[in-house]
């Protein structure tokens, strides 16, 4: 299970010019240096309110230092052969194609046979990197495009650009539910009060947002594209479900499968069969983090949700032809 931290402190006359990695051990005596020095480099860690992602910055007596990230079991990783999908890679960076299934990050419970696992048979030198070198993270079961940082410089940059909202990323998902127009949603989203493996929509949650459009619509759901200009823990699956309009296969958010009346027995297998949340990440772009070039990547959805939205649009003409 992961657990939530988050702390404050003050940065004390005796820390004067020392190094943020430095002071944080020191005010910070619960975690390892090399947990901080990861949290730092994610941007988990804001100086006087500001995120601040380099080790070596300096800190002056007074400042306020806010730590807030997940607290996951730290996990000793060997490299493990599993096939990586790679689109795109360079010297800076690699893009994949998440398939479902695969857990991003080794934790409690998942030891190993995590993307993590497989980068660093990929690439060992990814050893040096926090997290070797995953700039953000999908669900288990939600499949698309990730990018992976091969320097600390990259993996520096790309968590700024992360931040500064600079990276754009989209996803296709089918919800339940007829939806009559697109918007967005800005909704604060955090812990969820009694269920800690879950997140909730909270007025004291960090900010949220998330753009939609309605790509298809059906009798009793709907085709969304979705993009994030913030990244929290499961947003999509929970700004959705806000809405009323949870994703199809959602085992936590999303309560049972709903086919329309009158569906037919193929239609209905096809529902209860999709045993996963369809959300899909289908665009990644940004700036290559040393060149600057603008690069951008397409995942076309894959075969599950291609099947699911099939048997959607057999169901559509089944109905409207007897209409």
């Amino acid at each position: 299970m992961t657990d939530y931290v988050k702390q404050t402190a003050v940065v004390p006359e005796h820390l004067l010019g020392a190094r943020l990695d430095q002071a944080l051990a020191e005010m910070f005596p619960d975690f390892s240096r090399s947990r901080l020095k990861t949290w730092i480099q994610a941007g988990n860690i804001q100086v006087d309110g500001a995120v601040v992602t380099k080790p070596r910055e300096k800190v002056i007596a007074g400042q306020q230092i806010a730590l807030e990230a997940e607290l996951e079991a730290e996990v000793f990783s060997e490299p493990q052969a599993i096939d990586l999908d790679i689109v795109y890679e360079d010297d800076d960076l690699l893009v994949l194609n998440k398939p479902a299934g695969l857990v991003v990050h080794p934790g409690a419970g998942t030891p190993d046979g995590t993307l993590l696992n497989a980068l660093l048979h990929h690439c060992p030198s990814l050893e040096q990197l926090p997290r070797a070198g995953i700039v953000h993270r999908l669900d288990k079961e939600t499949t698309g495009l990730m990018v992976v940082a091969k320097t600390i410089a990259a993996y520096t940059a790309l968590v700024a650009a992360l931040q500064a909202r600079e990276i754009t990323r989209e996803y296709e998902a089918i919800v339940t539910g007829v939806m009559t127009a697109g918007g967005t949603i800005d909704a604060p989203i955090g812990r969820h009060p009694s269920k800690r493996t879950l997140m909730a929509v909270k007025p004291n949650g960090k900010p949220a947002v998330t753009h939609y459009r309605v790509a298809e619509r059906f009798r009793a759901h709907t085709r969304v594209r979705l993009r994030l200009e913030s990244g929290r823990t499961h947003q999509i699956r929970v700004h959705m479900a806000h809405l009323s309009y949870s994703l199809v296969g959602d085992p936590q958010y999303g309560g049972r499968p709903r086919p329309p009346k009158q569906a037919s027995d193929a239609f209905i297998s096809a529902l209860r069969g999709f045993q996963r949340q369809a959300l899909h990440a289908t665009r990644l772009a940004l700036k290559h983090p040393r060149t600057g070039e603008d690069m951008q990547w397409d995942s076309p959805i894959p075969d599950d949700m291609k099947q699911l939205l099939v048997a959607m649009r057999e169901d559509n003409a089944l109905h409207q032809a007897e209409s």
